[in-house]
């Protein structure tokens, strides 16, 4: 048998990723609602659908600073209204002049009615008078203070914001799975809203493995790797909107790992472990996790996927609380195409988020790329709009295991089981990565 005939057959023998995928993700629930203050409300998911209580605008308003006024006074159309020559300049020969029977600002209450031939002076935000259909911006005036004479005639309505015109009560602000945003926050709160139902923030754990590793600081050497990991599945869970919590690095000692995930079980929604997932000789993670105790199977499960690169993945229930733990491999590179492909779609999912995957495209190809038969390769790329409508993406030097090549991407190009080569021009499948710059 050749050495392509032997890989092919390796990679029959691996779980498809998208059936891994589902399997994991069927067996995850979005964390119980909370009902929480609207100021604390941001960047978590609403658990039920928000109606609005009351309207926005709340009351008839001013939308410009000016002169609130009847439209019929300023047209020409009633009988309070006196024309005077219009200054050297002015469209239409003259101009209109109001009595100013009084100033209304934002905090006034107290209501008014226009008469014939008079306005207010005005705020923007202010109430309206009774019978006031317009408001005249202060600088197509003379600013008079006692009355105003008015050089330009705005259309009926202009300037003038009528209760409930934006959100009438009972408007259904948002569906359940919405993301709190700024803006939403906003809207809830002029809509009368001081709490909302949402789902929680999960509190992520991260754990590096590893005999060989040392914290940051220093360079890497023989027998020494520094944890480049938890450093940075820490930012990537807390990318996601999760509450990120790094332990920082556990040695392969099986009793000391026991009791370091049973012991963050009390404050995780979800543990991440990264490192010992494969089968060689230092891989303790898996050989512990997955080690059969009175007849009963581990309590994490690994699973070979056809996934590159990184295909020893492992997911499973640890503690009394069987709280939900994602294993990764220890390759960096690996370690991060891992979390996007199965940690961040499971924090998603434990926040109630919709939909629980990044965002793709297709896009045109630049560069002809291979990639190995059997595995759904995911690359790092830069991505980019083309004029006239479209993508383009330009695979990153180095392939999918280097890790210069991730932080420059701004996408992954996914290269499905049956691919072997992608020609330049073909059109491929690209997931938009969120990068803040």
């Amino acid at each position: 048998m050749t050495a392509t005939a032997d890989a092919e057959a390796a990679a029959n023998e691996l779980t498809p990723l998208a059936d891994y995928l589902g399997s994991v993700l069927r067996r995850l629930r979005a964390l119980p609602p909370l009902d929480l203050d609207l100021t604390q409300a941001h960047g978590n998911v609403l658990a039920e659908d928000v109606v609005a209580p009351h309207a926005f605008p709340a009351f008839d308003q001013a939308a410009v600073d000016g002169y609130a006024a009847r439209w019929e006074d300023i047209s020409g159309g009633g009988r309070g209204p006196s024309y005077v020559p219009a200054p050297s300049g002015t469209p239409g020969g003259r101009t209109i002049r109001l009595n100013v029977v009084g100033d209304l600002g934002a905090a006034s209450w107290r209501p008014v009615r226009l008469t014939p031939g008079s306005c207010f002076s005005v705020a923007a935000g202010a109430p309206l008078p009774v019978a006031a259909d317009v408001v005249v911006p202060v600088e197509w005036t003379d600013q008079g203070m006692a009355a105003v004479e008015i050089f330009r005639t705005p259309k009926r309505g202009y300037g003038v914001r009528r209760a409930g015109e934006e959100l009438p009560a009972g408007t259904l602000l948002a569906r359940a799975g919405t993301y709190v945003s700024p803006a939403l926050v906003a809207v809830f709160a002029a809509t009368g809203i001081g709490h909302v139902v949402v789902r929680p923030s999960p509190r992520v754990v991260i754990v590096a493995t590893g005999d060989e590793l040392v914290d940051v600081g220093r360079g890497s050497q023989p027998g020494q790797v520094v944890d480049a990991n938890s450093h940075a599945l820490t930012a990537a869970a807390a990318e996601v909107g999760a509450l990120a919590y790094r332990v920082g690095i556990c040695d392969d000692d099986p009793e000391g790992l026991r009791g370091l995930l049973e012991d963050q079980t009390l404050r995780a929604d979800l543990i991440i472990t990264t490192g010992g997932t494969g089968t060689g000789p230092g891989d303790m993670v898996r050989r512990i996790l997955s080690r059969r105790e009175g007849g009963r199977a581990g309590p994490v499960t690994f699973t070979d996927v056809a996934l590159y690169p990184g295909t020893a993945l492992g997911f499973g229930t640890v503690g009394a609380e069987e709280v939900p733990v994602v294993c990764l491999p220890g390759d960096p590179g690996a370690a991060l195409i891992g979390f996007e492909v199965l940690a961040r779609p499971a924090i998603q999912l434990l926040a109630g988020a919709e939909p629980v995957f990044r965002p793709s495209v297709r896009a045109h190809l630049l560069e002809t790329v291979s990639s190995p038969g059997g595995l759904r390769e995911f690359r790092p790329a830069h991505v980019a709009e083309r004029r006239g409508g479209g993508y383009t993406v330009q695979p990153l030097r180095g392939g999918p295991f280097t890790l210069s090549g991730l932080a420059e991407a701004n996408g992954l190009l996914v290269l499905g089981e049956r691919v072997t080569t992608a020609a330049a021009g073909s059109t491929v499948d690209v997931l938009l990565l969120d990068r803040r710059r």
